[in-house]
């Protein structure tokens, strides 16, 4: 069979339905060998990046694997960001790139190029990619795909890359004959098992049994392992309150009472306060980086025992010195510790709780007090998600909007919160919809920032050719808000490159034939009613004062629980039941 034909039958054996692709003509042969088949489709995106974003959000919905193509050269640089997303927020996606013909190919030559497009994306990938090579031999191509998507989906998930060229694309080969990886010595090596031992298990229940205090922090890892459905059951038998970072925000829905908002440098104040006062964190799949801790890593939790599980012992000890650290995939540790908590007697945490209620009543999360019916962000979030009930996704860009809707938007049931964590790149919402809407069969909510949107905003396109049920919502305070909001802070006010006048972002949905909406105070929720009802595509603008700025928010060479706008030193040393940081030296 044609070897191109092979591919594709791999990819369609993983559970895979979509292949997000811009066309060139390095791919023609592996797009072609999908063109007459009827079980998995083309998505012709109208840039790479946008490709590369979607596939990583299939890949976060359905739970299995992404699949990206791009041709060489420019296509294939163009999937770098993606893929870069994939990496850092562990994601496992097959991105696919074409090659000019092996003869064409410059291999060790010491010549800048030979054939048109050629360039060596394996060595630029290699970095942020779990596993990168040139297939090179037609007979390899078994051993090779099986090795990808097993690395892809295993240990930690990531994303691989296989660059094939044209000339072993439309190479025939004997299926039959072909050298599998699961036979192979490779294959016995890294199949390590990490299990968690029985003592572990006793040890740590022994130590939420003695806690007073006791917290979860939820990390990205929670969705990586795909063990959300353990972690609820995890937090019923324990009763321990449960707070996350900004990829665990979706590990458990927020109507469960024990759900305690979001951590971290742009984190709810009334969250971080009920870490820093926990006497034993419980860590979950989290990577503890400095946007959760702060700038003083030695101040995060350091009035609790702290236990961190994570399948990546690189991140153990890396950041935060913990009392117990357990390597083993999140899902067959809390499968384990489930089941020794049959007969479990939850201990007496009340006064803890108290607390916790307490706190989230006296900090409530506001960018600032508004007067009449501006729109405050916070408020605006909370109203959203009580109209946004039935999207399957919430897709969010890089900017304020980001942290609005993270601080703010409750969501319910099963519902997920997609972010770009680790690479935080803008552009990211639009495309990650598409590929979410695809995986998922629901529709998806986009909130983009006015400067994000711009970075990919030719997907509109996508959304109409396709007409997918994505509705597009743009706060609008014509800032680049994010960085302007660092400029007044440290820059004294002096706005380089952030403050630009914006394009009617309404004439541009128009002019795709999207139906479009505007809202300029609280008084035209209709419009954002009729956003919300209409059928396919839709786009909303919500025009916001440019000086927005996302609060409370941590600032440099301060502890987690004390946030800008500061608290009086009284009134956070009474909330605080250990010892104040600004009592111990702080470097400057």
């Amino acid at each position: 069979m044609k070897l191109s034909d092979y591919v594709i039958d791999c990819i369609k054996q993983q559970g895979v339905s979509h292949v997000f692709e811009f066309i060139g003509g390095a791919i023609v042969h592996l797009l072609d060998s999908i063109s007459h088949r009827d079980d998995i489709e083309c998505i012709s995106v109208r840039h790479e990046q946008a490709g590369a974003f979607a596939a990583e959000a299939y890949a976060r919905m359905n739970g299995k694997l992404g699949v990206a193509m791009a041709t060489s050269g420019p296509g294939a640089l163009n999937l770098l960001t993606g893929i870069g997303s994939c990496y850092f927020d562990s994601v496992p996606c097959l991105f696919i790139t074409g090659q000019v013909n092996t003869y064409e190919y410059k291999f060790d030559r010491p010549v800048r190029q030979i054939g048109f497009q050629e360039t060596d994306i394996v060595s630029v990938a290699t970095p942020i990619t779990k596993y990168a090579v040139m297939v090179t031999d037609p007979d390899q191509i078994r051993y090779e795909l099986e090795k990808a998507i097993y690395l892809a989906k295993n240990g930690r998930p990531g994303p691989v890359l296989l660059d094939i060229p044209m000339n072993l694309q439309r190479a025939q080969i004997n299926p039959e004959s072909l050298v599998s990886f699961y036979d192979s010595q490779e294959y016995m090596e890294l199949c390590e098992n990490c299990e968690v031992s029985d003592s572990v298990i006793v040890d740590i229940i022994s130590m939420l049994k003695k806690a007073k205090r006791p917290l979860i922090l939820a990390g990205g890892g929670v969705r990586a392992s795909d063990s959300t459905e353990f972690l609820s059951q995890f937090v019923e038998k324990t009763g321990i309150p449960i707070v996350s970072s900004l990829m665990g925000l979706d590990a458990i829905s927020h109507d469960n009472p024990l759900y305690s908002g979001l951590i971290g440098s742009y984190g709810n104040r009334f969250s971080n306060l009920i870490l820093a006062n926990c006497d034993l964190l419980l860590i979950l799949g989290s990577r503890l980086d400095s946007r959760q801790t702060g700038t003083r890593p030695d101040t995060f939790g350091r009035g609790a025992q702290k236990i961190h599980v994570d399948i990546d012992s690189n991140e153990l000890n890396s950041k935060v010195e913990a009392t117990l650290v357990v390597r083993a995939s999140l899902k067959d540790f809390l499968v384990k510790i489930n089941d020794a908590l049959n007969d479990y007697e939850k201990p007496d945490i009340n006064q803890w709780l108290e607390l916790i209620n307490r706190l989230k009543g006296c900090y409530p999360t506001y960018s600032f007090k508004p007067e009449g019916n501006e729109i405050e962000p916070n408020r605006f979030m909370e109203l959203l998600s009580s109209k946004a009930e039935r999207f399957g996704a919430i897709c969010l860009d890089v900017g304020q909007h980001q942290m609005w809707a993270s601080q703010s938007f409750v969501l319910s049931g099963k519902q997920r919160l997609l972010n770009s964590g680790g690479m935080g790149a803008m552009g990211f919402a639009l495309p990650a919809a598409i590929g979410a809407s695809l995986a998922s069969g629901e529709e998806s909510l986009v909130i983009a920032g006015d400067g994000g949107i711009q970075l990919n905003i030719q997907e509109f396109d996508t959304l109409v050719r396709l007409n997918l049920p994505i509705k597009t919502l743009v706060m609008n305070n014509s800032s680049l808000g994010m960085v302007r909001q660092f400029q007044d802070l440290y820059f004294e006010g002096r706005q380089q490159s952030t403050v630009n006048p914006n394009p009617s972002f309404i004439s541009i949905a128009k002019a795709y034939k999207i139906p479009t909406f505007q809202m300029n105070s609280m008084e035209d929720v209709q419009q954002l009613d009729e956003f919300l009802a209409t059928e396919g595509p839709a786009f909303i603008e919500i025009r916001l004062e440019k000086k927005t700025e996302v609060h409370p928010k941590l600032v440099v060479n301060r502890p987690i629980e004390d946030m800008y706008p500061y608290l009086d030193r009284e009134e956070l040393k009474e909330i605080m039941l250990i010892d104040l940081v600004d009592e111990i030296d702080i470097p400057t």
